[in-house]
């Protein structure tokens, strides 16, 4: 009997490390520069505003979060910000591109007991470079077959990606901690979807869960995926 599943597609950023934290302080950082200016929870919601328009332009990730930050800071200043203020941010994203990399829980142990039986994609958004980096510093790169750094989490993706690196989306499987971009797409062409929450998701990847749907499935942490994988078939 053929193995129903044969393809593993994982997402990087708070699914196999941690990532969001450093937004999150990164963010708390510069709430602190601009506080003569507006409060935290205000300048919170107009960076959020700023960080939804320009996903089209600059992408995912800490280069295009660093820039939104600075449009930010230029808008609620009224174009008054002091130059130190953008320095200090351009300096917050560097520190965060030289962040050392810290997996979560359980994250090696399942990569490493699934490499054996399937093939592993890692599939993955954000700025190439530094996924690169991250994925070096991870010592999980061997461990995968291919890597696929997205613009964007589509069905038509997943589709394409499970197609060209596996046996199509139906005989895939698709873990990680965003709904939006992880779960919902990946079940939508045919995979199953695994959601693996993180205490820290960004705003814009929530998403209503597919409950109901026969090939969802949502974990604690990555340390039940082999089980689950076996369960399957």
């Amino acid at each position: 009997m053929a193995q129903k599943l044969t393809t593993i597609g994982f997402d990087a950023d708070d699914t196999l490390w941690h990532n969001e934290r450093f937004f999150r302080m990164t963010q708390e950082r510069f709430a602190a520069l601009l506080a003569d200016f507006a409060p935290a929870d205000h300048l919170d919601q107009r960076l959020l505003a700023a960080e939804r328009r320009n996903i089209g332009h600059y992408g995912f990730g800490i280069k295009g979060f660093v820039l939104s930050m600075i449009e930010t800071a230029i808008e609620v200043t009224e174009e008054q910000v002091p130059a130190r203020v953008i320095s200090e941010i351009m300096d917050a994203g560097r520190e965060m591109l030289a962040h050392p990399i810290e997996l979560l829980p359980h994250a090696r142990d399942a990569v490493e007991a699934l490499a054996g039986s399937h093939r592993l994609i890692l599939i993955t958004k954000g700025d190439l470079l530094d996924q690169e980096r991250k994925l070096a510093q991870s010592g999980l790169g061997d461990m995968f077959d291919w890597v696929e750094i997205v613009s964007q989490k589509t069905p038509q993706v997943y589709s394409d990606v499970f197609a060209r690196h596996g046996d199509g989306a139906d005989r895939a499987l698709m873990a990680g901690n965003s709904m939006k971009s992880d779960v919902v797409p990946a079940i939508e062409a045919g995979s199953w979807g695994v959601f693996v929450p993180h205490d820290l998701t960004w705003d814009l990847e929530h998403a209503e869960a597919p409950d109901s749907h026969p090939r969802f499935v949502e974990l604690p942490d990555l340390g039940g995926l082999p089980a689950l994988v076996e369960t399957i078939g």
